[in-house]
């Protein structure tokens, strides 16, 4: 049995004009309910057990679900009473999780392979959680996520963020799967408890890994008007089908120095980066074509030793902050920090080499 908890609790306060007195999971999509296409997508992927975790006009949705004779599935409709938060309502149900279950929100819209992303979680077999990550257009109010190349979460940056700093753009975007095992400590945790502010930082601090898989698909909060509008347009359009990894996709590969940025001889240091005017505004109007927009560039400086890696990150990170400032993202960005010629003061010996990605 493969298990689902479906958080669809909220009252859907900021949905209050769209809803006309339904509960936010029943919030029409393009002729459907939300939460019947979330169903429809978990049961598409073999998952046979939801756990629906309901509260306000919880009757409505236990009605809906009985009267689709809860499409061929089992469903548990469980009304927590009060609000607990993401994770204190997971937890207040915690005898009947089973020891894997994935965590879908009942206010985002996804497209997702759900097969593809348990694969990746279980290719790490030690891992807590695996949390799906994406950019968005809208970092500087969202919580980010840090991850290193192996794809291990290192540092959460929950919403607000400290000013001046550089994050990457890789936003927790509220779709989990997690090891009932690594919610043990919480279990009779009082109060309110987040998944992203509270449950997941805090397995960080305690050794626990935690892995994110980085994807293109599409996932999306609907849980204002205009996120709901924009939502509507994307599955009007094909754009929410087309962001499906069965379908090809198109991209659009950027060099950054002298394209995106400043041109700068052997740019070494973040304070050095600057946008040149107007980029952000074509990057944007790539992210609302069909393709998909990704950074390729040589980066001697790291294989000379006049940038760290640490540094180069720093310098992406700004480069991510800037443009999402501007509501633009990338999709990817991918450096060759390898140079041919040695003896340079300094160098990384190892890194010194002619590399067939360098180009």
């Amino acid at each position: 049995m493969k298990q689902v908890v479906m958080l669809a609790g909220g009252k859907g306060t900021r949905l209050r004009e769209r809803l006309n007195g339904l509960p936010k999971p029943l919030i029409d999509l393009c002729g459907k309910p939300l939460l019947e296409r979330q169903i429809e997508l978990v049961k598409r992927h073999g998952f046979t057990h939801v756990l629906l975790l309901v509260n306000y006009e919880s009757q409505k949705i236990i009605d809906f679900c009985n009267s689709h004779d809860n499409w061929g599935i089992r469903i548990d409709c469980i009304d927590d009473g009060v609000p607990l938060g993401t994770a204190g309502a997971t937890l207040a149900i915690f005898d009947r999780l089973e020891d894997e279950f994935l965590v879908v929100y009942s206010d985002t819209m996804l497209e997702v392979d759900l097969v593809r992303f348990q694969a990746f979680h279980h290719s790490h077999p030690d891992a807590a959680a695996t949390l799906f990550l994406h950019p968005n257009d809208h970092p500087y109010d969202s919580d980010l996520v840090d991850m290193d190349d192996e794809g291990r979460i290192n540092a959460f940056h929950s919403y607000p963020h400290k000013e001046g700093s550089f994050y990457p753009n890789l936003v927790n975007a509220a779709l989990y799967i997690i090891r009932r095992t690594a919610m043990e400590p919480w279990r009779n945790s009082p109060g309110l408890l987040d998944f992203g502010k509270d449950i997941f930082p805090a397995m960080l601090e305690r050794g626990c890994l935690l892995f994110g898989y980085n994807s293109p698909e599409y996932i999306k909060d609907c849980g204002t008007p205009k996120r709901l509008d924009k939502v509507c347009a994307d599955f009007s359009s094909g754009r929410v089908a087309n962001a499906s990894l069965d379908v090809k996709q198109f991209g659009v590969f950027l060099d950054r120095d002298g394209t995106i940025n400043r041109e700068v001889n052997h740019l070494s240091q973040h304070k050095q980066f600057e946008l040149i005017p107007r980029v952000s505004e074509a990057i944007k109007r790539l992210n609302g074509s069909t393709y998909r927009t990704i950074v390729i560039t040589n980066q001697p400086v790291v294989a000379r030793g006049n940038c760290s890696q640490p540094e180069l990150k720093i310098i992406h990170n700004k480069m991510e902050t800037l443009l999402g400032q501007r509501g633009a993202y990338l999709d990817r960005i991918y450096y060759c920090p390898h140079h041919p010629d040695k003896g340079f003061q300094g160098e990384v010996t190892e890194l010194k080499i002619n590399a067939h990605r360098r180009s």
